[in-house]
C-alpha cells in the first residue's frame, strides 16, 4: 500500500474521533492521520464496522489507516452513553499516546433502539415529535448528546490544565430547523450545538477551542442503505446542488483543529452546499 501524507501540520498531535469505525467518522480519522496526527479510532464494538460492510473489524480499520499514512492508530471500543466505558477508553488512549489534543465527537445518528442493523439503517419506525417510541427517544438522545457530554467531561479537564486543545462536535442541519420527521434527532443535534456554545464560552480563558459542524446530507454506506426518494443520493458534477462527501466534512474538521481557525470558537458551521441559508 502506498503511504501518503499531508503537510504535517498535525505532527505530534493526538486525536480521538468517536464513532470512527465507519462513515464520516472513519474519513475524519483517516484525514487527521494523513495530516500527521496519532489517532484513536472508536466503535461501539470491535465489529461495529460490519454494520454496512465497511470493514471486518475496528482493528482492520486502524491497520488500514496506519499503513496508508505511516502513523500510530489505536483502536478503542465501548458504549459512550455510559460513563464507565468512556473513562476506560480515555485511560487507554492516555496510556498509549500520553494525552488527547483533539477530540472529535462524531458518534451519533438518527438510530433508534433497534440499532444500526435494523430496518432502514436503524431509523425509528415512527419518527415524529409525538408518536415516536419512548425507547427510541432515549436511545437517540443518549447516542447524540450524552456521548458528546460524557466524552468532553473526560477529555476537557486535561486541555484546561495544558491551556491547549480543540473540540469539534458533529451536529447536523437537522438541528437548525423544524422537521415533521426526525424530531428527536433534530432536538438532540440542536442540543449538541448549544452545548458546544456553552462549552466554548467556559473554555475561552484556557485557550481551548470548541466548535460544531452541521453537515447536510453526506453520502455514506448507511445513507445508501436507507430509502432516499427522488435520487437524493446522486452526485451531480459541477454543482453544489448535491449531497456532500465525507472528505468535505473532514476538511472542515481540519480547518477547526489547526491554526487556520486560531480565533474561532463557539461556532456552528454548516457543511451542506448552501442547502440552508438562514442564520444558525
Amino acid at each position: 500500500m502506498e503511504v501518503t501524507n499531508g503537510d504535517g501540520r498535525l505532527e505530534g498531535k493526538v486525536a480521538w474521533v468517536t464513532g470512527s469505525s465507519r462513515g464520516i467518522g472513519r474519513v475524519i480519522a483517516t484525514h487527521l492521520a494523513y495530516l500527521g496526527a496519532k489517532v484513536a479510532v472508536h466503535g461501539t464494538s470491535l465489529t461495529s464496522t460490519r454494520a454496512f460492510n465497511e470493514a471486518d473489524s475496528l482493528e482492520a480499520v486502524a491497520r488500514t489507516i496506519a499503513q496508508a499514512h505511516n502513523k500510530e492508530v489505536l483502536p478503542v471500543w465501548g458504549d459512550l452513553t455510559e460513563p464507565a466505558p468512556v473513562k476506560q477508553i480515555v485511560a487507554k488512549i492516555r496510556q498509549e499516546f500520553g494525552r488527547i489534543d483533539i477530540l472529535v465527537n462524531c458518534a451519533g445518528g438518527d438510530i433508534g433502539a433497534q440499532g444500526t442493523m435494523g430496518k432502514n439503517g436503524g431509523k425509528p419506525v415512527v419518527n415524529d415529535a409525538v408518536f415516536v417510541n419512548l425507547e427510541d427517544v432515549r436511545t437517540i438522545l443518549d447516542r447524540n448528546i450524552m456521548t458528546c457530554i460524557l466524552c468532553c467531561r473526560e477529555v476537557v479537564p486535561e486541555m484546561i490544565t495544558r491551556k491547549a486543545g480543540c473540540i469539534v462536535n458533529i451536529g447536523s442541519i437537522s438541528g437548525l430547523g423544524g422537521h415533521p420527521e426526525e424530531a428527536i434527532y433534530a432536538s438532540a443535534k440542536a442540543a449538541v450545538h448549544e452545548y458546544t456554545r456553552c462549552l466554548a464560552s467556559q473554555l475561552r480563558p484556557y485557550n481551548v477551542h470548541a466548535n460544531a459542524i452541521a453537515p447536510g446530507l453526506i453520502i455514506t454506506p448507511r445513507i445508501l442503505a436507507q430509502k432516499r426518494p427522488n435520487g437524493a443520493t446522486e452526485i451531480t458534477e459541477g454543482t453544489l446542488v448535491r449531497p456532500g462527501l465525507p472528505i468535505e466534512v473532514a476538511r472542515t474538521v481540519e480547518f477547526l483543529v489547526t491554526e487556520d481557525s486560531s480565533f474561532i470558537t463557539g461556532q456552528v458551521l454548516r457543511v451542506d452546499g448552501g442547502f440552508q441559508m438562514w442564520p444558525a
